[in-house]
């Protein structure tokens, strides 16, 4: 009779050859119905539809059209790389619209252009019904439910609040959830990644104390921290004080391509540490350090990040509209699915891809939430930054002007006094001339 450990061999030998054969039906069943990786990609992103962070489409609304929706339909749009039916072929359920205005309206009318960005994107998302405008995670699920294609607003740049808590306080109620602290400038109080404008540079001081109240002002409202475009000294020290999960919303990988808009492996294991999230970008020049890339580069710089800190701390922000070159086979919104067959055939297992897809962004989302709630208590912050650090020729000190003062008149009043000195002239000119001659 044979003892137990022989039948207990005998029975796992069985259900191991069991389970190859099985393995194998699998495969050959693929083989002969055609169910290849392309099939899977869709099938997967059929049930785990993506959640893009960094989309620039108002941008291009603004540039083409100048922001009149009525002259186009968003369903197809030439010239660009989103519309709404792009977005449905690449499976795209959730998309973080960017309010991105130039670096150069840092001390003028950034605040104007902002409101004037997010107004757009409020229309986009509000008249067009296969869109909506979500402004919570709880919100953002259930857009899934009802197959709309879910709107997050994002400010790109802190140079769009003036460095103003107020202001940042007024975009989240205008429906803004994620705000990246710089764009290619520095701000008063955070730093640039980018040296294309000299301004307000700064020894050794990354974050002032007046961003590190803009960060935790952010957690108090529960605004997602982005980091994208900050330099590694400013990123590093916002995941230091911040008290919520931050993202990177479209950047890539410094040890694949050494472009100083991506990460390195150190910031990478901090961002880990904080149970943060890069959404990996797909401009070609942050992906192969050249104008030309393809799907094979960018699957490169997700699996590196996986090895470095793994599949549960990425996303993908494509960056389309708002960069110039592609991948091939990447062109605009509709291949995404292309990008995950890509990775299914690097062995990436469903359950991962979920988590790149939207289950990480999700998290990151509830737990910025979260923070929020914790922090319900507390007051809205009145810091205020100094008029020495601003150094903005535009601000208005708001106090009672002094009328005996000749500086406060008004342009009109002293445009009025103008023409009376010019009548004077002739006048003295006769007078001396009626002298001359006595």
């Amino acid at each position: 009779m044979p003892s137990r450990k022989t039948v207990t061999r005998a029975s796992s030998s069985f259900w191991m050859k069991s389970l190859r054969h099985l393995l194998v039906l699998s495969s050959l069943w693929c083989l002969i119905s055609g169910y290849s990786d392309k099939d899977r990609a869709h099938d997967l992103m059929s049930r785990y539809p993506l959640i893009d962070g960094h989309n620039d489409l108002a941008l291009k609304l603004r540039i083409l059209h100048s922001n009149r929706l009525s002259q186009i339909d968003l369903h197809n749009v030439s010239k660009i790389s989103t519309d709404i039916n792009r977005l449905q072929a690449g499976h795209v359920q959730a998309q973080m619209f960017a309010v991105y205005v130039l670096c150069g309206a840092q001390e003028k009318d950034a605040v104007r252009l902002t409101l004037e960005q997010i107004d757009v994107i409020r229309r986009m998302c509000t008249e067009y019904q296969d869109f909506e405008l979500v402004t919570s995670a709880h919100e953002l699920k259930n857009s899934a439910l009802k197959h709309k294609i879910a709107c997050l607003i994002s400010v790109e740049g802190g140079h769009s609040i003036d460095s103003s808590l107020p202001a940042l306080r007024m975009y989240y109620q205008l429906g803004v959830r994620s705000m990246a602290l710089t764009h290619t400038c520095n701000t008063p109080w955070a730093e640039s990644s980018s040296k294309l404008y000299n301004v307000y540079q700064r020894q050794n001081n990354s974050l002032t104390d007046f961003g590190k109240a803009v960060v935790e002002e952010m957690n108090r409202l529960g605004m997602i921290v982005d980091l994208s475009h900050t330099s590694w000294d400013t990123a590093l020290a916002t995941i230091k004080h911040s008290k919520a999960p931050v993202i990177f919303s479209h950047s890539s990988s410094f040890s694949i391509c050494n472009h100083n808009r991506n990460v390195p492996d150190w910031l990478l294991q901090d961002l880990k540490k904080k149970r943060g999230l890069i959404m990996v970008n797909l401009h070609s020049n942050f992906i192969s350090c050249r104008t030309e890339a393809n799907i094979s580069h960018v699957a490169d710089h997700f699996d590196h990040i996986k090895k470095v800190i793994g599949a549960e701390s990425i996303g993908i922000g494509g960056d389309f509209e708002g960069a110039v070159s592609f991948p091939q086979g990447l062109e605009d919104v509709s291949k995404y699915p292309a990008l995950i067959q890509e990775l299914l055939q690097r062995k990436w297992t469903e359950n991962e891809l979920a988590d790149v897809l939207r289950r990480n962004f999700l998290r990151v989302f509830e737990e910025v939430e979260r923070v929020r709630d914790q922090l319900s208590m507390k007051r809205p912050s009145e810091a205020q930054i100094s008029l020495e650090e601003v150094k903005n020729p535009c601000r208005l000190v708001l106090r009672p002007p002094d009328l005996r003062s000749p500086s406060n008149q008004s342009p009109f009043s002293r445009a009025q006094q103008g023409p009376k000195g010019l009548l004077m002239l002739p006048i003295v000119v006769l007078l001396s001339s009626l002298l001359m001659t006595e």
